[in-house]
């Protein structure tokens, strides 16, 4: 019983975790990576889709992406899914291959990106926290009905706390890699 809370704590930290991960990737560092646009939504064929579903993304150069839709018909779609978005970035298209050359960032855009890192790091300890929370709830059930003892309830929230603060400097870690990338020139 108290390993499965546990298991369950565990499981859904890893994934906080990962979407923390795969929403840093979408932070522009000055460098082109196709995870930059890959998830922008697009309002093509009737419905709102994935940018990486409607088309190629390469990055021919370091400071380049280039976008080829699968259908030519898309181009002005994905142009106006990029303009609107935070990127910062204007497109150009020659109606095949949208380019998008990504700027040199200035020292206050860098700080602006590290607040924004810092508060989604923020972000996801706050979804830690509460992940632990829910799962100390489970294991006060389970002492409260008798499934646990009050011995195996303290064991259980020592161990839950040790796999929170681990993840925790799990998150400070990531956080702090994706800062020290915005801030290289």
């Amino acid at each position: 019983m108290v390993n499965d809370v546990l298991r369950e704590a565990e499981s859904r930290m890893k994934k906080a975790t990962e979407a923390l991960r795969n929403h840093l990737a979408t932070i522009r560092t000055g460098r082109a990576t196709p995870a930059l646009v890959e998830h922008l939504h697009v309002e093509a064929y009737g419905a709102t889709l994935p940018l990486n579903q409607l088309a190629t993304i390469t990055v021919p150069e370091p400071r380049m992406l280039v976008i080829q839709p699968f259908d030519a018909n898309t181009v002005k779609a994905i142009t106006k899914a990029i303009m609107n978005s935070e990127l910062g970035i204007t497109p150009t298209d020659d109606g095949r291959l949208i380019r998008l050359a990504i700027p040199q960032l200035t020292e206050a855009r860098r700080k602006e990106l590290t607040k924004l890192v810092r508060a989604r790091v923020e972000e996801s300890k706050v979804a830690l926290r509460n992940i632990r929370r829910e799962a100390l709830e489970d294991l006060r059930d389970l002492e409260h009905e008798k499934m646990i003892s009050e011995d195996e309830h303290r064991r259980a929230q020592e161990k839950l706390q040790e796999l929170t603060d681990r993840y925790v400097r799990e998150l400070d870690h990531i956080g702090a890699v994706k800062e020290a990338e915005v801030m290289e020139i």
